[in-house]
């Protein structure tokens, strides 16, 4: 009772500790990331940090399996180099009788990795795509904010406005740059207001110069003008593909099996299971070399996990290409690693190296 207890204290002051770390260095480099995507027009500025927040909701079974694993490695190193585990050997503890409170500490959090991975993980990329379709569905004229170069919605105009007048519907130096496949033009203009004609509507451009170059000859036509009338496509660019599996459905993606499903199932099962499998891996690999010092524990756990990660990553790949299917792909790695790591923990237990040593030794010859 006493060891399960004091060893269960110590992970929950170390889980709570790193992943608020970690949580923090996330939302910053996607509070980062998300600004940039709103300064180029990808984003609505007044919905960044709702955007941030989906996207940090997202990853957040990485996050809780790196907190899960650096607190595990963290509490096992500190306790070796105190030689707390030299007592619990002695009491009869042996390394695999750590498992079980390991297990008992981190079902929640495993449970929550499966949870976020098969369910929230697509939710939260159905609602930022629904953002970002949201906001680029716009017309042309909302989408000028005043002071900046903007892409219109079809991508065929770029738009620029030094709005300095309290009217909503009219400014000043007004800036149109359009392609087509057959010429391309430049309009400026000193102002430009916004009216309705026979129910559509128009930009009504003042005092200006336009710049039309043919794409094939290259032939150029320069035209000034005090008055010009320009519709506004009432047409918005279609939203992004929705059949996207990384928006699907769990649910779906079982329902409907084919390459591309099956890789991001591979992705999503793949975190659940990495997650068990770390637990393992922390308790088999944790020691202490006093040459080295505690930081190499840290060093070793972020590699694994990096390494572990990027096979994940790179059997979405081969699912996708064919090479491996879902079933022989989460038991050649998922099922690879655990038994390894099974071995290594039961061969730390049972102080096999050191008996095979013992063995060699008796066996040379005496000089």
């Amino acid at each position: 009772m006493l060891f399960d207890s004091a060893l269960r204290k110590e992970l929950g002051r170390s889980f709570g500790a790193t992943l608020v770390v970690l949580v923090t260095i996330v939302m910053t480099v996607m509070l980062i990331r998300t600004l940039g995507q709103a300064s180029v027009g990808r984003v609505n500025p007044s919905e960044v940090m709702l955007v941030m927040g989906f996207t940090v909701l997202g990853h957040l079974p990485t996050i809780l399996t790196l907190s899960l694993f650096v607190a595990i490695t963290a509490t096992l190193t500190r306790m070796y180099a105190a030689s707390e585990m030299v007592v619990w050997f002695a009491s009869g503890q042996g390394l695999l009788a750590f498992l079980k409170p390991l297990l008992r500490f981190a079902w929640p959090v495993l449970l929550a990795v499966a949870v976020l991975a098969l369910l929230v993980w697509p939710w939260s990329n159905q609602q930022i795509r629904e953002l970002r379709d949201r906001y680029q569905e716009r017309g042309d004229i909302e989408r000028v904010a005043p002071g900046r170069f903007i892409e219109s919605a079809g991508g065929q105009r770029v738009f620029f406005i030094d709005k300095d007048s309290a009217d909503a519907a009219s400014g000043n130096n007004i800036f149109i740059a359009s392609s087509a496949p057959d010429k391309e033009a430049v309009t400026a203009a000193r102002s430009g207001r916004l009216a309705s004609l026979q129910g559509e509507r128009f930009l009504v451009l003042d005092h200006g110069y336009r710049l039309e170059t043919e794409t094939a000859s290259g032939e150029s036509r320069v035209s000034e003008f005090v008055e010009y009338g320009n519709r506004i496509d009432a047409r918005i660019a279609g939203a992004a593909a929705r059949d996207t599996p990384r928006l699907q459905s769990t649910l779906t993606l079982l329902r409907e099996p084919n390459a591309r499903h099956g890789a991001e199932l591979s992705w999503r099962l793949g975190l659940a299971l990495a997650a068990i499998n770390c637990v393992v891996i922390a308790l088999a690999a944790t020691r202490v070399n006093p040459r080295v010092g505690r930081s190499a524990g840290l060093v070793f756990t972020l590699f694994v996990f990096a390494s572990y990660y990027n096979l994940l990553s790179v059997g979405q790949n081969w699912i996708t290409s064919g090479r491996f299917s879902l079933p022989g792909f989460l038991l050649l790695l998922h099922g690879g690693i655990f038994v390894l790591a099974m071995g290594w923990l039961l061969a730390r237990h049972g102080d096999w190296l050191n008996r095979w040593r013992r063995r060699l030794t008796r066996r040379e010859p005496a000089a």
